[in-house]
């Protein structure tokens, strides 16, 4: 319970330092559209999504349950923030604004979140079955 209300300090105190440099820029506002934007791309596009791909799994006989879930809205919200750069139109005329390979990085991400997971679910499946026999 100690740790419990110690993060949640540390989180309101970073809060309030985040609040400080917010009012420090010069346009706060863009900013407030930026965090709405997310809040959107999370509540219209990654949890309907994600509650789709577990209709359809559970439809299928397939469960989907805390960890792959998870997954799936990890997946999501790496790509909602990789998609300005994914996205961007042809070349640019400076070569440094967007200098490295964004689609390969965010293929990456998205084999690291799936092998991560894969190998999770993977371990506990294979201690519960090691219970099992005991």
């Amino acid at each position: 319970m100690v740790v419990r209300y110690a993060v949640g300090c540390c989180g309101i105190g970073l809060m309030a330092f985040g609040g400080a440099l917010l009012l420090e820029q010069p346009e706060p506002w863009r900013v407030g559209v930026w965090l709405a934007g997310g809040v959107l791309a999370h509540d219209g596009l990654i949890a309907p999504l994600v509650i789709a791909i577990a209709a359809l799994a559970a439809a299928a006989g397939l469960r989907l349950r805390g960890v792959p879930r998870a997954a799936l809205v990890v997946a999501g919200s790496l790509t909602v923030i990789a998609l300005p750069p994914l996205l961007r139109p042809g070349g640019v005329a400076n070569a440094t604004v967007l200098p490295l390979d964004y689609a390969r990085n965010w293929l990456l991400s998205m084999a690291a979140v799936a092998v991560i997971t894969v190998a999770y679910v993977g371990v506990r499946v294979c201690l519960r079955r090691a219970a099992r026999r005991r």
